[in-house]
């Protein structure tokens, strides 16, 4: 057989701290010796190699050629190298927290090495082998840096508080990236919230989100509209370069059209925010739960009497309204070995825990028990009337009664039948679980809702419509499940349940919802 040679000059960018640049130039032949490939290496992620060829990039399993070259790695001596990038509420606790409990499970030893201000390298080491297997470099900056980075080849995997933008889709695209949006390429390992916080002596407790929306934008400027002293509010927000500085603007200013009133503070992060706040008993911050240190955080009430609190379960069900996903952004190449082990064990019971333990919310479904849920049922009762019957009602707690709730909730974008960033995940996480037969022999029931605008009948049919969808969804998703071994069901109670007001596009967003019944 003839010998195939591909030869190719391609500049490869390693970028180090300083941004270096040099040429990887390696030779992979076939153990026969009948095909040979030379060019630049791109990466090798300690089983395969990606090479830049005149045919474009190639992937190549190492356990069929031989390297030979300057750019060769050391098989025997291979290091897993990833750097994340971006925001700080991911990268300074959270993340590390996980790395840690990953290294204890897998028997490494973890050094820690800060290198400046914002850069910190984690290293494992097998202590047997007296070899270091990986380096996890976290980079500190913000949702925009990190989406910067990834996209300019600088890091591996962003970090951000909020869903990657249209133009950096775009920009990820011309950059050779492929669909940052697309399957696989964005997960939620985490939960927080968007939280209004004051000093624990201001004697305010509760705020509207129609109201927090005027304060932000200096609509109202004092206290005292708010029931609270006569004096002026002093109004503390992120920056907006940062993902829960532009989350907050997107979900409370936004949805009211208005923009940031031109007094705000601005903070890079809850740390700095929250002891701004502290130290002014007239300030008002939107800090991150999971920062909000000694801070008072207010409810979100309504004027028809709801209240709603960032407890634990009111984020994971997003009932709260506020709830904000931790993404991870990946590349569509392959990762080392070791990255993806420590990637595939987030989604572990344990890993969960890791995460609660680290103050934010974790993903692991919990079942709520029906008479758990009196609140509901009292404000379904109180807001009966009209459209809603009371046999309405008896039919929705006869159907309801034998189940518990999951936590595995979905909603939609505003304004759009498109499931929102946690719902997309949900149908992932609950595809995952049906296909491990996790609910086998057990009975699931979509059941939808809808707000209270427009007739009842049409509101029936639209929440079950939405429940159909969601359950098409999870069943597309779970594609090696065997559904035969349970029971998957379809309900639907219209406006039967609200979660929040319906005088206001955030309520009625809230209310628009699938929940996941189970026995």
């Amino acid at each position: 057989m003839k010998k195939v040679c591909v030869t190719v000059f391609v500049a490869l960018l390693l970028v180090s701290g300083a941004g270096a640049v040099s040429a990887q130039d390696v030779t992979l032949s076939s153990h026969d010796g009948n095909v040979e490939i030379s060019g630049n290496l791109l990466g090798f992620d300690g089983e395969f190699y990606r090479v830049e060829t005149i045919y474009g990039e190639l992937t190549v399993d190492g356990s069929g050629v031989v390297c030979a070259g300057p750019g060769c790695p050391d098989l025997e001596a291979f290091v897993a190298r990833v750097t994340f990038s971006g925001s700080p509420t991911i990268g300074r606790l959270l993340l590390p927290a996980l790395l840690e409990a990953f290294a204890i499970r897998e028997g490494y030893d973890m050094q820690v090495e800060p290198r400046d201000g914002a850069e910190t390298v984690f290293t494992l080491a097998d202590l047997e082998a007296d070899r270091v297997v990986g380096e996890f470099i976290f980079r500190l900056t913000n949702s925009d840096e990190g989406f910067a980075d990834l996209l300019a080849n600088v890091a591996d995997i962003a970090m951000s508080m909020r869903e990657i933008g249209s133009d950096e889709v775009a920009l990820g695209r011309d950059a050779g990236l492929g669909d940052l949006t697309g399957r696989g390429r964005a997960r939620v390992m985490a939960l927080d919230a968007l939280v209004p916080v004051v000093s624990p002596s201001n004697p305010v407790q509760s705020i509207t989100l129609p109201d927090l929306s005027a304060v932000l934008s200096g609509k109202i400027t004092n206290w005292a509209i708010l029931g609270g002293p006569d004096a002026p509010i002093a109004v503390h927000l992120y920056d907006r370069r940062t993902g829960l500085g532009q989350v907050s603007e997107s979900r409370l200013l936004r949805p009211a059209g208005t923009l940031p009133s031109d007094t705000v503070s601005r903070h890079p992060n809850g740390l700095a925010l929250a002891a701004a706040v502290m130290a002014d008993p007239f300030a008002l911050g939107i800090t991150s739960q999971a920062e909000a240190g000694n801070t008072w955080p207010l409810n979100l009430s309504g004027s028809c009497g709801f209240a709603l609190r960032a407890t634990r379960r009111a984020v994971k069900t997003e009932d709260y309204p506020l709830t904000v996903p931790m993404f991870l952004y990946l590349p569509a190449r392959r990762l080392p070995k070791l990255v993806r082990d420590f990637l595939s064990y987030l989604p572990d019971p344990s890993a969960q825990l890791v995460i609660r333990r680290a103050g934010f919310v974790d993903q692991m479904p919990e079942e709520i028990a029906i008479n758990a849920q009196g609140d509901r049922f009292a404000n379904a009762i109180a807001r009966a009337g009209g459209d809603i019957s009371l046999d309405d009602l008896k039919r929705m707690v006869e159907v309801l009664f034998p189940l518990k709730r999951l936590t595995t909730t979905f909603r939609f974008e505003t304004g759009s039948a498109r499931l929102d960033a946690q719902s997309r995940s949900n149908v992932q996480q609950l595809a995952r679980a049906l296909e491990l037969g996790l609910y086998d022999a057990r009975r699931i029931v979509f059941v939808g809702f809808s707000d209270g605008e427009g007739a009842a009948v049409a509101n029936q049919r639209i929440a079950r419509q939405r429940a159909v969808t969601v359950r098409k969804a999870v069943v597309a998703a779970a594609e090696t499940a065997n559904l035969t071994r349970l029971s998957v069901e379809t309900e639907a109670f219209g406006e039967a349940m609200p979660m929040a007001c319906d005088d206001t596009s955030w309520g009625r967003s809230i209310n628009r919802r699938v929940e996941i019944w189970v026995r």
